[in-house]
């Protein structure tokens, strides 16, 4: 029997993502995100929810851009720095031994350490209430060569990425493959005409 929990920030899992952008004054800034993911599949976009609050929400107003960096488990300890220090009295690439990429795409930066990076131009700006939902058109996507298997497609056990538990404020790591998407259910399809 399922026991109701209330209306809660919970979904699992819950992706981390450190955005990079550029202030007024062209100093980089990171943050960690996890609200957010995929939205869109043509054209390829990510949508990251983001306060008012943050430096990094009128820098991405500002540049109309941003990057997304995806850490890798190894990474957590810095993902964790960059989402608990404000960008505006704190350089957090320098803080958390992290190095910024310019992007040759996008006025924002990425961080140069971790596997799997998108840069995106904004696309839509949408007012949810304490929240900013960006949606950024994904201009490439740029991945370490160790994370890739044979084809060229990233290999998620090999990329580790962290995910954020909401209710416990944990992070966790990836689980083990268990099968082929849009596969794995054929067996359940009736027969039929």
């Amino acid at each position: 029997m399922k026991k109701s929990l209330g209306a809660k920030t919970i979904l699992y899992p819950t992706p981390i993502m450190l955005v990079g952008t550029y202030d007024a004054d062209g100093k980089p800034n990171v943050m960690t995100a996890a609200w957010g993911g995929i939205c869109c599949s043509s054209p390829p976009c990510v949508a990251v929810s983001l306060r008012k609050a943050t430096h990094s929400h009128g820098s991405i107003v500002l540049q109309r851009a941003f990057t997304v960096s995806v850490p890798s488990e190894k990474h957590a300890a810095a993902a964790d720095y960059c989402g608990i220090v404000s960008g505006k009295r704190t350089d957090k690439f320098a803080e958390a031994g992290l190095t910024a990429v310019r992007s040759v795409l996008v006025n924002a930066p990425y961080v140069g350490e971790f596997p799997l990076v998108l840069e995106c131009r904004l696309l839509h700006q949408i007012e949810l209430g304490l929240h900013t939902q960006f949606v950024g058109e994904i201009l490439d996507v740029k991945a370490e060569s160790d994370i890739l298997d044979a084809n060229g497609v990233v290999d998620v056990e090999k990329l580790q990425p962290l995910f954020f538990a909401p209710e416990s404020s944990a992070y966790y790591g990836t689980g083990r493959r268990l099968g082929d998407a849009f596969s794995m259910g054929k067996a359940l399809k009736k027969k039929g005409p």
